[in-house]
């Protein structure tokens, strides 16, 4: 069986969910759209501290990166 397809060949594209709708992929449990990311400070990176950053900066970088991490694994995007 052709599985199906969602476009239409629209020169506008295409979109999947609107505000509030909740969306999964691969068999994972829909779910809103995630919220709460706060970009990690943009300062530069200086070669006073070790790998350039504070402690403040690379804490953020990490819960930043574990934060994505949880929300794509809970879309189905990647696996778990």
């Amino acid at each position: 069986m052709a599985p199906k397809q969602l476009s239409d060949k629209s020169s506008d594209g295409i979109v999947v969910g609107q505000s509030g709708d909740k969306v999964a992929f691969f068999g994972a449990t829909p779910s809103i759209q995630a919220t709460g990311y706060t970009a990690p400070a943009a300062t530069a990176s200086t070669s006073t501290t070790p790998f350039g950053f504070s402690q403040a900066q690379a804490d953020a970088i990490v819960a930043w990166i574990r934060k994505a991490d949880a929300d794509l694994k809970a879309k189905g995007l990647i696996a778990s």
